[in-house]
């Protein structure tokens, strides 16, 4: 299988023909093997009614049906779990995102990248529902990361799927993929892809995402930059505390004037309190570093397939 196309619905009763449409016009023109996996992520309306019709007229596709809505990433981790193609290409349903440029994002993967992300560079959304978030929180996430992607959010994107299966899929991750990829190794690309106003339904995220989104740039930060090198994070903190502890008690150390009865008070009790306190803290935080890094030399035979893997390919 060359091309496994992932699509979450939600609630997409109206666009779900007009898109299966469209995908197999554009699939069949690229003359390789290929499945679509619809995802009906609890859908309340008539979409699986639509997504059994679609069933009865090409054996190419499948759905994948979950008890309850459990949100976009979950119901794209189900179906990159039943993904059999080389590469993978998730999609949303609702027909903003177009087709035509999935042989583009194919081509791009072909070339060697591990992962294509699309920017919808002229975004047919309410400026200030979605487009003003978004490219606040895009330039935030590409300083965060590293990664210079213009739109973390399009969930147009191809992967490969050996690379794909070993990164963590959970809250939002599926938008953060890219950034998080790239800290493991993986080449990344971005392609501008194109974007449609919404046709039918109405959109399942808006301007109150924007703490989640501020919670995930938090997230992001400690995946891409902690999760490698806990002991480096734990450690700066350790010294931070011991210096500031041990600034602490030189102060009480020093003798004060008749005039000052509150420091006096603060040098013969509290500093020498804090200054335990803060040595506490500082070899806590040491010691959690070490624990990181014993449970990351746990098992991490999956980080090192992965990467052996990408250099055979390029050597290849």
């Amino acid at each position: 299988m060359d091309i496994s196309v992932v699509i979450p619905c939600f609630n997409e009763e109206d666009s779900i023909l007009p898109l299966a449409r469209a995908l197999h016009g554009t699939l069949i023109s690229m003359k390789r093997s290929f499945e679509v996996i619809f995802v009906d992520d609890g859908s309340r309306d008539r979409t699986p009614q639509r997504l059994a019709e679609i069933l009865g007229l090409d054996s190419r596709v499948r759905v994948i049906q979950l008890a309850r809505n459990c949100g976009q990433t979950a119901a794209l981790s189900a179906g990159i779990d039943h993904a059999r193609g080389q590469y993978i290409v998730a999609m949303d349903a609702d027909l903003q995102n177009d087709p035509v440029d999935i042989p583009r994002i194919v081509h791009e993967l072909d070339r060697g990248f591990d992962v294509v992300s699309g920017w919808r560079r002229s975004r047919k959304d309410h400026f200030v529902r979605r487009r003003l978030p978004s490219l606040i929180a895009n330039s935030i996430l590409a300083s965060v990361s590293g990664v210079k992607l213009h739109d973390f959010g399009c969930t147009l994107k191809g992967y490969r799927n050996e690379f794909l299966r070993r990164v963590p899929m959970y809250s939002d991750m599926h938008r953060y993929l890219p950034a998080f990829a790239a800290s493991m190794g993986a080449r990344v690309k971005e392609v501008e892809v194109r974007h449609h106003p919404r046709r039918f339904g109405r959109s399942k995220y808006g301007i109150s995402r924007i703490y989640r989104v501020l919670m995930d740039i938090l997230l992001l930060q400690m995946l891409v930059h902690f999760a490698f090198r806990p002991l480096h994070w734990f450690g700066l903190a350790s010294v931070v505390a011991f210096w500031l502890c041990t600034g602490i008690l030189l102060v009480s150390l020093f003798p004060v004037s008749d005039s000052a009865l509150l420091l006096e008070e603060f040098s013969t009790v509290v500093f020498p309190s804090i200054f335990l306190l803060g040595t506490y803290l500082g070899t806590t935080l040491l010691s959690l570093g070490f624990v990181c890094e014993l449970a990351n030399r746990v098992d991490d035979s999956e980080m090192r397939q992965m990467f052996t893997v990408r250099d055979l390919e390029t050597a290849a």
